[in-house]
């Protein structure tokens, strides 16, 4: 019986150690993961003073629960539309970060005298950050949802994915085996093979299921049924090689696109807590002094490239795809850690018999105190950047700006662009779909009809599977065929502008019937041992069959709509609670626009005058929205506030005006640092947001001026407005509201909602 409560004994003195250091880290305003790792070494078997932890296999089990639930969470929070609006920049970063890391790493081991083959997986193993300690440290730090914070994410991600691929090439490499191309193409086909076809297929089902069950959820059943799913992709990932973190991931993002994602996110919220705290502890478990002072120097080398080279290669990467330099450092910085993928590759090549024990304590010593620095650093990002684009001359800070600017234009797709980019989604979509269908059958209805069937007529039971196959297949295929209206214009524009044109619409027309062709005519060998030239005509009869279907048609639509309708439920909700217009949205999005915090210097030029006096608007296109004078908060001051020496003032603007705002006052020190030290509820009650809502025909504001709505008595600032096709930035005073207006203002979320 004593021997059964050692993991209770364990669990316990883990979550009390947690509880205390959290409570001291809490006191010093410090990042709340590195008092976790701080509990962890005290209760770890390398530290006898306190009690120590007996079972720590099953902590281990529990701390891979920790990894599950943290992935989960991030995968509610993450959106795969989010992967395409970060666009390349994390494709970009994520590409330098990674060989760049991986070459150095390589690089520094040769020189320290290990293997080539040590050296390779030593590459590996650095090139890979921590996701779980990036999360935890943007919640810390209170940076969810900024910039450079959804660029980190989506960099991490990729850099996951690129992980499961290293533990199927390294072994490779590790045996001495000829290393094959077709073998890493064979990989990365069925990652995107199975993640694709996960992500179909659950946008298809949960939305709809949630939806159809609403009326019957509670909280408690909605914990236990998304917990259930998510466990369920962890064990399916595993089994067809990949991740457990992986398929929690995708299970998370899956449900994160439904209207039960936040809710579901609320309710894990506590579990999520608990587990990470215990992977977290687990993490300081590991450290071991002795390892620590005999291999000093190494793990101090590793650490300094890990914290410097990491952050300058991926901040590298960030201004190549046109972000400035503060994103770009930060990004670096939040990027500077090994991560837990570097654990699992270190164990492969142990079991592999290919790199000396000493290497694994080492690369866990390097990774927890990467793992102390990246708060630090992250916090560190906002002056370095500061302190550099002040001493940069103006002629580098003009050439940055305008290649930012190029990067960052819209070029409108040309209309071959948008066809092959039409084509080859449709292509790749149903032709996953179909692959998955034809797998299925070979692998699990063939063999069990056969056997179920056994008595009957081979060829009765052939046409029997062939059937099912066929009829599971026909929608998608129609949707490979059918050409959608939304790109008819596009084709027949191209038709019409030249004769030269119609040659590869012909050749796009004829492989997608060709593809489809191709599926039935694989179910039919499967099924039948004919003459080949018999199947092949029955397979393009079949197609033509299906061109003229109409029920196929309607089949394949309402499939279609149903995908497109759960795929956009959860932005059609939030749009009928709060209708952000498109057009606003992009703007915002194309100038840049932020709210950024200063701390206004004893000599600065706008000290003494009032803000009608200094009039930002007009000179630098920003507005003050906050003041913060000692104890007192000014939100959305008037203009015959003045100035102060040490006022910390908060701007809305672009980055290139509130660069030229911060050149003109002579700024010194970026806020951030003295924002998070004013944590008092009072404080907390004052912050600003950027809110907008609809004008609607009963609105008390509909047909008033800006002057005269009523915003500045209730402490908002009107930003802009999206009226129609225009959007309209600083509107004038004067200007009268009209229905449907989708108006921005900024204020505190209480005071925006009675202006609502």
């Amino acid at each position: 019986m004593e021997e059964e409560l050692h993991l209770v004994n364990d669990l316990a003195l883990i979550l009390i150690s947690a509880g205390v250091m959290t409570l001291i880290f809490k006191k010093l305003k410090q990042p709340l993961v590195l008092g976790y790792i701080v509990a962890g070494f005290l209760v770890g078997p390398h530290f006898d003073f306190f009690p120590t932890v007996i079972e720590e296999a099953s902590v281990s089990e529990w701390s891979e629960i920790g990894i599950i639930f943290l992935l989960f969470a991030l995968g509610l929070e993450f959106s795969f539309k989010k992967l395409f609006s970060v666009g390349s920049t994390a494709f970009i970063t994520a590409g330098c970060e990674i060989l760049l890391t991986f070459s150095i790493g390589a690089l520094a081991g040769y020189l320290m005298g290990w293997t080539m083959i040590e050296s390779v997986f030593l590459g590996g193993m650095l090139s890979m950050s921590s996701t779980t300690i990036v999360i935890k440290a943007f919640e810390d730090l209170k940076l969810k949802g900024e910039k450079f914070a959804d660029i980190s994410l989506v960099v991490l991600i990729i850099q996951d994915l690129v992980a499961i691929l290293m533990l199927v090439l390294l072994p490779t490499i590790a045996t001495g085996k000829n290393f094959e191309g077709s073998e890493m193409i064979f990989s990365i086909l069925k990652m995107v093979f199975f993640l694709v076809l996960w992500f179909l297929i659950g946008i298809y089902v949960f939305p709809t299921f949630f939806k159809r069950s609403k009326k019957l959820m509670n909280d408690e059943t909605l914990l236990i049924i998304s917990v259930g799913l998510c466990f369920g992709m962890v064990t399916l990932a595993v089994f067809t090689g990949f991740s457990s973190a992986f398929g929690a991931f995708i299970m998370g993002s899956i449900l994160g696109e439904t209207v039960e994602g936040e809710h579901i996110e609320h309710n894990l919220k506590s579990i999520k807590d608990l587990f990470g705290a215990i992977f977290f502890v687990s993490v300081g478990m590991m450290v071991d002094p002795k390892i620590l002072a005999e291999y000093w120097l190494p793990i101090l080398i590793l650490s300094l490239i890990t914290i410097f080279g990491k952050t300058l290669v991926s901040a590298f990467g960030v201004m190549i795809a046109g972000k400035n330099i503060k994103t770009a450092l930060q990004t670096g910085f939040s990027l500077a850690q090994v991560g837990e993928f570097a654990f699992i590759i270190a164990g492969l090549g142990n079991t592999l018999g290919v790199m000396e024990a000493h290497i694994y304590p080492i690369i866990v010593a390097v990774s927890v105190i990467t793992t102390f620095t990246t708060p630090y650093g992250i916090r560190l990002a906002s002056p370095i950047a500061n302190a550099i684009e002040k001493r940069l001359p103006q002629k580098i800070k003009d050439r940055l700006d305008n290649y930012a600017q190029r990067q960052n234009s819209v070029n409108l797709e040309s209309d071959w662009k948008k066809l092959i980019k039409y084509y080859s989604v449709r292509i790749i979509i149903y032709g996953i779909i179909l692959t998955a269908i034809w797998l299925a059958a070979v692998k699990w209805l063939y063999p069990f009809m056969n056997d179920k069937l056994s008595e009957w007529n081979h060829i009765v039971v052939g046409i029997i599977n062939f059937l099912i196959t066929a009829l599971a297949m026909a929608p998608f295929l129609r949707g490979l065929m059918v050409q959608k209206k939304d790109i008819r214009p596009t084709v027949l524009k191209l038709w019409n502008d030249s004769r030269f044109n119609r040659g590869g619409i012909v050749a796009f027309t004829l492989l997608r019937y060709f593809i489809a062709t191709t599926f039935l005519t694989l179910a039919l060998f499967k099924t039948f041992n004919w003459n080949a030239w018999v199947i092949i005509l029955i397979a393009i009869s079949l197609i033509i069959i299906l061109i003229l279907s109409q029920r196929t048609l309607k089949r394949f639509s309402r499939i279609e709509q149903q995908f497109i309708s759960n795929l956009n439920s959860k932005e059609a909700i939030d749009e009928e609670h709060k209708p952000i217009r498109k057009g606003f949205n992009e703007n915002f999005k194309e100038h840049d626009i932020d709210l950024t915090p200063y701390i206004v210097p004893v000599a600065s030029e706008i000290v003494g005058y009032t803000i009608k006096e200094l009039n930002l608007r007009q000179r630098f296109g920003i507005n003050i929205v906050k003041i913060d004078r000692g104890k007192k908060h000014i939100n959305l001051p008037s203009g015959n506030e003045r100035i102060f020496p040490g006022d910390r003032i908060l701007t809305i603007g672009t980055d290139k005006q509130n660069k030229a705002f911060a050149e003109f006052m002579r700024q010194q020190e970026n806020l951030e640092s003295e924002l998070e030290s004013h944590e008092d509820e009072d404080y907390e009650n004052t912050k600003v947001a950027l809110e907008s809502f609809v004008v609607e025909a009963n609105s008390p504001i509909n047909g008033k001026s800006l002057r005269d709505c009523g915003a500045r008595n209730l402490g908002c600032m009107i930003v802009g407005i999206d009226r129609g096709m225009d959007s309209i930035m600083n509107p004038d005073p004067s200007l009268v509201f009209e229905t449907d207006d989708v108006v921005w203002v900024v204020g505190s979320k209480a005071n925006i909602q009675k202006l609502c």
